[in-house]
C-alpha cells in the first residue's frame, strides 16, 4: 500500500501578480510578515538586501523582480517566505501566503514547452487543484548555486553561520 506522502506533495501556495505558485514545504523554515530590510549594496536588483531573522542574517528576494514582473508597493498581505536550500536561509518576498495543500503527484504536469527556457528552469512543474493552475517552482534554479556560494562565503566572513 502506498503512503500519502509517496502520493501527494505537500507545498505551500502563495500569490505573484494573482497567480498561484507554490514551494515545498520541505524547504519552508517560516512564513514572516514584512521586516525591516537593510539594503546591501552592489547585490542584483531582485536582492532587495538583508533581515535579522531571529539573530540569523538573512538575504531577502523579491520574486516579483526576479521573474520580471512589476514592481508592488508591500503591503499588510506582503509575506516573506523563509526558504532553506544547501543550509542557506533565503527569503522569498510574495504577494501573499495562501494554502498549505496536498497535491496529488498524479495531478502535477512538467512545465509546458512554449515558455521560455529561462522561465521555465524556475518552474519544476504545474498542478491542476480544483480548477486552478499552480506553478511549482524548483528552488535550486530560483537560488543558482553561485549564489548560495556566495552567500555562504559572506556568512563564513561574517561569522554569521
Amino acid at each position: 500500500m502506498l503512503k500519502a506522502a509517496e502520493v501527494n506533495q505537500k507545498v505551500i501556495v502563495f500569490q505573484l501578480m494573482n497567480e498561484a505558485y507554490a514551494i515545498s514545504v520541505y524547504h519552508i523554515g517560516s512564513i514572516e510578515q514584512m521586516l525591516p530590510i537593510t539594503r546591501v549594496p552592489q547585490t542584483a536588483r531582485f536582492v532587495k538586501g538583508v533581515i535579522n531573522l531571529r539573530g540569523v542574517v538573512t538575504p531577502i528576494i523579491d520574486l516579483r523582480i526576479q521573474f520580471g514582473m512589476p514592481e508592488k508597493a508591500y503591503d499588510t498581505q506582503t509575506r516573506i517566505i523563509i526558504v532553506t536550500v544547501d543550509d542557506i536561509n533565503v527569503g522569498l518576498i510574495v504577494d501573499e501566503a495562501k494554502d498549505v495543500l496536498d497535491i496529488p503527484k498524479a495531478n502535477i504536469e512538467p512545465p509546458p514547452e512554449v515558455i521560455d527556457m529561462e522561465t521555465s528552469a524556475y518552474i519544476a512543474g504545474v498542478a491542476k487543484m480544483n480548477n486552478q493552475l499552480i506553478n511549482i517552482l524548483d528552488l535550486t534554479h530560483i537560488l543558482s548555486v553561485a549564489d548560495l556560494e556566495e552567500w555562504r562565503q559572506k556568512e563564513q566572513i561574517n561569522g554569521t553561520k
